[in-house]
């Protein structure tokens, strides 16, 4: 019953739309009618600016912090629960029951479940993921590339609960990037501004 209680309840803390209730409670925009049209937060960036796209960045990690967690604020063991719940979570945050069953891709929510599992490859995937955007200047890239190299970073934990779920997480993040990786082979991928991807575009925009 504790289990099903925490499944529950991850799936309903992860289908929080932070970026939806943010923008219109603050900023009283729908970043769902601008931009990538996206509730995560890369479009809150995008749409609400750097205060309101960091509250939303800071929410969604929380949430899936939050609902990995709930195994352990029960006393439920052993440690890898964390993980399975946390997918509950990331699950509400792509198909929110406040909105319809849509939602986002899950990529904070999913950063969120590390940091409720192991601080340190939370740091690791943080790495990972920065790097990336710093190269490509596409957080689409960073998400989906750094998910791939996160699994296989897991491998090195020995720890195959972790790695399972990192892979089904890299297979969501596949799947619900579809758009961008059409809008990457057509070239009008957005890109954040800056980063070596960013200055390459501009090179070539310049010729």
């Amino acid at each position: 019953m504790k289990l099903a209680i925490c499944f529950v309840l991850a799936y309903l803390i992860g289908s929080i739309p932070s970026g939806v209730w943010i923008g219109r409670g603050f900023f009283h925009k729908d970043i769902r009618a601008s931009g990538s049209h996206n509730i995560g937060t890369t479009n809150a960036y995008r749409v609400l600016g750097p205060i309101g796209g960091t509250v939303v960045l800071a929410m969604d990690i929380l949430k899936g912090t939050l609902g990995a967690s709930l195994p352990a604020l029960f006393g439920i063991t052993p440690h890898w629960w964390v993980l399975l719940v946390g997918l509950a979570a990331v699950f509400g945050h792509a198909f929110s029951i406040f909105i319809g069953f849509k939602g986002g891709k899950a990529v904070a929510t999913s950063a969120g479940i590390c940091l409720a599992y192991s601080p340190l490859f939370f740091a690791f995937a943080c790495v990972v993921f920065i790097s990336l955007v710093l190269l490509t200047s596409m957080v689409s890239i960073a998400s989906t590339l750094g998910m791939a190299i996160v699994t296989i970073g897991s491998l090195f934990m020995h720890d195959w609960p972790l790695t399972v779920v990192c892979f089904g997480i890299w297979v969501l993040f596949m799947i619900r990037h579809k758009d961008n990786f059409a809008r990457i082979k057509a070239g009008k991928e957005n890109m954040v501004p800056f980063g070596l991807g960013q200055i390459l575009r501009r090179r070539r925009q310049a010729k």
